[in-house]
């Protein structure tokens, strides 16, 4: 067999040399004859004697902005381009992510072309990301059993049509010789709409039937009435499963506006409700807390909640507590968030504290540091909280506000329910009261939001010791409530205001023994809380995965949040603020890109179990159930696979992957491995990635992607940025994949091609000739961007009226000259123009040219508030939540912040799992890597060349380890301390001692982004040829398989049940000396 061996150097001025063959070997291009003619070239732009050279990428028709996708901060980027090849990158000066203030909006291509905005190491080492040697570029097919990285090449069409039409696949690979898949034409066979229409109506209906013996009768009739389909069914007896479609699971990692809008729309079009991101493994409970929070009191109920979460407005902050979140490396926080804070610390005018149990950069910036320990984070807040009310540290006046009314009269933009009555029974708190269950007020007939009526039964607070009914939503009768209620109404019905619940929440401890169980001084956690209440609305708490990523994360940042509504902050400057983001799907505008003709009807329940309640199913069985339910939660990554493992709720026979490695990121990633490798539990395996990474290597097919600086994306926005944007990510380089043809067009080999191409063959709806209605194509992935990029420049007014402006001629000229080096397939004048419209094609370019929408720095505040607020109801108490069970152990879920220890998914506390375990594990961030995917980054290297494992000096003396000494990585779960990688592959857990005092003792913590097995760091055999891997991309310790297997679950890790995250901090490990 051909050898092709890759070098390992890390040297910055020999990876310029090397990076410059844009891959020696078969995946960058077919041969090494091809490559290496590439090589010359390539080496004059990346070598060329500068004092001798004009400077041509200040000229911006040799530049485009673009959005970095090295992290998820998604800063704004320059990507400056010689002779084709992209040859530096820079922070886009008109994105505020980059440059405080950014440019005004106005200002020309030609006036903006000499300013660069900041942009982190893993921003400018993007191009390598690009040029990686080992990217991909034809389809790949499995040639060996999983994992072990065998693999032929296999044209695009071929691909196309052996995943959707099915078949013996497989019957070159030992053992599978007669093995026959499902393709996605027999699963996504019914397009009929009427009958599931109806089935959905009726499934509907027994769900929602509380009667157990009455549900199993609807379930029976079902059965009868649809007796003629019920092979579209996976289980006729369980209806409520939906139909075969939703055994087809399209799952992702990093996806971003754009293709998340296509993806859905994918799956759509397959008929299948599995689509699922990747939120739980980033800070799941952070996000579907803050939509508990924000769930509106709609028609007589809880609903409406968002997805997403507040952050500090560090820019004009007095004070921020940070809890858990590392900005300056992490956190969306370098560059956009680091420029905001560091100039009012170094003048003095914010000041910071941190509780992490590492001494981080965030932390040696801070007036002080607080310790906490692992898991403890709703102990500090509750000690917080209970000091606060205690010494009337909290702003009445917007606590007091009950109905929106209330808070206008008082200055408020958003209010909460801290004065709302709960009844309590038992001593529990329940449901709100309802003022027309006591006798307070006539129950009001009224139009629901959803259609129809509904009786509107009121709320209650207490005024002046007087229950009071009252609407939350009404904007002219103001009604504020007495804060601190304990009373028994005429009825004998015993109620209890929010704040008086969380008041006794806090008061299950006293503040002395709260500080002690989060690890930290008594003293600290007051002086904070005094601090924190010193500053009216300019203050904050700020968490992140910190606080979330435990088996407790929900109450933890429920905790905090809680804080944060006690002092009043939301929607002030220096206070808590949300993202606000320009709309691009154009509903009701210039083209509707939600509008989906001939939309098949999906339903049933998920297989990660989400937004539904286990009791309301046909599958209820007592408790505990088999895996856990997420009603309040979505996106639950660590479910995917190991559900499908299990099959439940049902089997899965076709899995998408896209830009994602869960094996790598997940807490206990190893225990998805050996169910990936498992061809029965997951027949069939597609995914989309730039090379073969740490999940895809597992996959049956793999289809080549175009990087970040290729594509197209909507970035969005992160929660600490005050001011409206839409970064647009574009392609900024010539593709690195083949080219296919789809619909007749040319497009490159991706993932918009492999699902354009699928949808041809199965021809799907809401792809193809009048895809979003009469006349409006989707052909082409211009089909789609173009016009989300006219959405975009023609505004949200429908007449237009906030557009931008139209670009110039001198605009146009650079426009076009800056994509002189793309292909037809890519860029094509006419074919954007004509696709976008005359009328508004000047403003797309207007728009491209500043690489996204930017509103400019002074119209993000409006007084002493942001000109965007949140603008609703806080829910300080939670009714919906309190509606909800534990399926681990039936019981209630609370409403209100509490402390609960570490559990399992029975739980029980994980006591036998730490015996003999000494050091408690967490993880960190540097700022030089993301998790899975810059290691490819040679320059990043020098950076930081290696990881290693962090102990306290007073741990190592205690267990006799020295600075620098190789030990290996075990804990109860993972004895052996080793990863199982499939194929007989296997990794050991080993790293460096490093000892530091920045580490609280009795805690360990490693970098996240060393240790790989794949994503180039592994030898591949592709059509014979063995592509040797590289040394450098596997060095150091990777600890996540060390993580607690969740021991009632068994094969996934520890999770939160109630907001899904996964438990990254709960586990305890041991180190066990080795030879180096």
């Amino acid at each position: 067999m051909k050898k092709i061996s890759k070098s390992t150097s890390t040297s910055r001025r020999s990876f310029l040399g090397s990076s410059a063959l844009l891959g020696a070997g078969i995946l960058l291009s077919r041969t090494v004859e091809t490559a290496s003619a590439a090589h010359p070239a390539i080496q004059g732009v990346m070598r060329g004697p500068r004092p001798d050279m004009p400077y041509e990428q200040v000229k911006p028709e040799n530049r485009i902005y673009s959005a970095c996708l090295q992290c998820n901060t998604g800063c704004g980027i320059s990507c400056k381009q010689q002779d084709g090849v992209i040859t530096k990158i820079d922070g886009n000066p008109y994105n505020p992510w980059n440059l405080l203030p950014h440019l005004p909006y106005a200002t020309t291509a030609d006036d903006a072309a000499p300013v660069d905005g900041s942009i982190c190491p893993k921003g400018q080492a993007g191009l390598q990301t690009a040029y990686d040697p080992y990217r991909i570029r034809k389809v790949l097919k499995r040639a060996g059993k999983r994992g072990e990285n065998k693999w032929m090449t296999i044209s695009f069409e071929k691909a196309v049509e052996e995943i959707c039409e099915g078949g013996n696949l497989f019957s070159h690979v030992p053992g599978e010789e007669t093995r026959k898949i499902t393709g996605l034409r027999e699963l996504a066979a019914w397009k009929e709409p009427q009958t599931p229409k109806e089935m959905a109506s009726d499934v509907k209906a027994i769900l929602g039937e509380k009667d157990r013996s009455r549900k199993q009768a609807m379930a029976a009739e079902f059965k009868v009435k649809y007796a003629g389909h019920l092979d579209k069914l996976i289980d006729p007896d369980h209806p409520d499963l939906g139909p075969i479609n939703n055994q087809i699971v399209l799952a992702w990692g990093r996806m971003k506006g754009g293709r998340t809008d296509l993806y859905k729309r994918f799956a759509d079009a397959l008929g299948t409700v599995n689509a699922h991101g990747h939120t739980t493994v980033c800070q799941g409970s952070l996000y579907f807390t803050s939509k508990a929070i924000s769930e509106q009191y709609v028609d007589g109920k809880f609903s409406d909640g968002k997805k997403f979460y507040w952050q500090a407005d560090t820019e004009n902050s007095r004070f921020v507590f940070f809890v858990g979140a590392n900005l300056f490396e992490a956190n969306y926080g370098p560059p956009n968030r680091s420029i905001r804070l560091t100039a009012n610390l170094a003048n003095g005018y914010t000041k910071i504290a941190v509780a992490d149990p590492r001494f981080s950069k965030l932390a040696s910036k801070a007036w002080k540091w607080l310790p906490v320990k692992p898991g403890a984070d709703a102990a500090l807040a509750l000690g917080m909280i209970r000091w606060i009310i205690e010494h009337k540290r909290y702003d009445a006046s917007f606590l007091s506000c009950a109905n929106k009314a209330a808070a206008v009269r008082a200055g408020e933009t958003s209010w909460c329910n801290a004065t709302w009555l709960v009844a309590i029974k038992d001593g529990v708190p329940g449901s709100f009261v309802r003022a027309a269950d006591v006798g307070l007020i006539q129950p009001e007939t009224r139009k629901a939001k959803s259609g129809g009526t509904y009786q509107e039964r009121f709320l209650v607070v207490m005024s002046n010791g007087k229950p009071v009914a009252f609407d939350p939503n009404d904007a002219e009768n103001p009604v504020a409530g007495d804060l601190l209620v304990s009373a028994t109404l005429d009825n004998g019905l015993e109620v209890k205001s929010s704040l008086q619940i969380l008041f006794e929440a806090s008061q299950e401890r006293s503040i002395k023994e709260w500080a002690e169980l989060a690890g930290v001084k008594e003293s600290d956690l007051v002086a904070v809380a005094r601090e924190l209440t010193s500053h009216g609305k300019q203050a904050a708490v700020d968490i992140h995965r910190g606080v979330s990523q435990h088996t407790n994360g929900f109450y933890n940042v429920l905790a905090w949040m809680s804080v944060n509504m006690l002092i009043g902050n939301f929607d002030a400057k220096g206070g808590m603020i949300k993202a606000s983001t320009y709309d691009y799907m154009g509903k009701g505008k210039l083209y509707n890109l939600a509008a989906h003709p001939g939309k098949p009807v999906s339903f049933g329940i998920s297989c990660i179990r989400h937004g539904v309640d286990y009791e309301k199913t046909t599958l209820f069985k007592g408790y505990p159930a088999r895996r856990n339910w997420y009603p309040l939660s979505s996106d639950v990554y660590e479910e995917i696979i190991p559900s499908i493992g299990d099959a439940y709720p049902y089997p899965v026979k076709v899995l998408f992957m896209y830009m994602g490695a869960p094996t790598y990121s997940l807490p206990a990633g190893h225990t998805n491995i050996e169910i990936l490798c498992d061809t029965e539990k997951a027949p069939l395996i597609v995914a989309c990635d730039i090379l073969v990474g740490a999940t895809s290597m597992y996959a049956d097919y793999i289809f080549p992607d175009i990087s970040y600086l290729e594509r197209w994306e909507f970035q969005g926005s992160h929660p600490s940025m005050p001011c409206k944007v839409q970064p647009v990510r574009q392609p900024a380089m010539a593709p690195i994949t083949e080219s296919c043809k789809v619909f007749g067009q040319e497009m490159p080999l991706c993932f918009e091609s492999m699902i354009l191409g699928i949808a041809e063959r199965l021809q799907l709806s809401g792809f193809g000739p009048n895809a979003f209605g009469q006349g409006l194509d989707l052909k082409h992935p211009d089909d789609f961007y173009i016009r989300a990029v006219a959405n975009l420049a023609w505004g949200e007014k429908p007449d237009g009226a906030d557009a931008a402006p139209d670009a110039t001629e001198r605009e146009l000229e650079i426009f076009s000259k800056a994509r002189r080096h793309l292909p037809p397939s890519v860029f094509s004048l006419k074919r954007w123009s004509q696709t976008a419209g005359p009328k508004v094609w000047p403003k797309v370019v207007y728009v491209l040219n500043r690489g996204g929408r930017f509103e400019d720095h002074d119209k993000a505040y409006k007084g002493k508030r942001v000109a965007h607020p949140y603008a609703a109801l806080l829910n300080l108490y939670q009714e919906k939540t309190a509606s909800t069970i534990h399926s681990g152990t039936g019981k209630r879920n609370r409403g209100h912040a509490q402390y609960i220890p570490i559990a399992d998914f029975h739980g029980q506390e994980p006591a036998k799992l730490r015996e003999g375990y000494e050091l408690a594990l967490i993880t960190h961030r540097s700022i030089v890597h993301t998790k899975s995917r810059t290691i490819v980054d040679p320059w990043l290297s020098p950076l930081l060349p290696s990881n290693g494992i962090l102990i306290n000096p007073v741990d190592a003396k205690r267990l006799g380890l020295t600075d620098g000494q190789m030990v290996k990585m075990v804990s109860a779960t993972n004895p052996s301390g080793e990863w199982e990688l499939g194929a007989g592959n296997k990794k050991a857990m080993i790293g460096r001692v490093t000892l530091t005092q920045t580490m609280r003792p009795g805690v360990t913590s490693f970098v996240l982004g060393f240790g790989h097995w794949a994503t180039g760091a592994a030898d591949m055999l592709i059509d014979g040829v063995v592509i040797r891997g590289d040394a450098r991309r596997a060095t150091g310790i990777h600890s996540n398989a060390a993580m607690w297997v969740d021991p009632a679950l068994k094969n996934t890790c520890m999770i939160d049940p109630v907001g899904g995250s996964v438990s990254f901090y709960d586990t305890y490990v041991r180190l066990i000396p080795v030879s180096a």
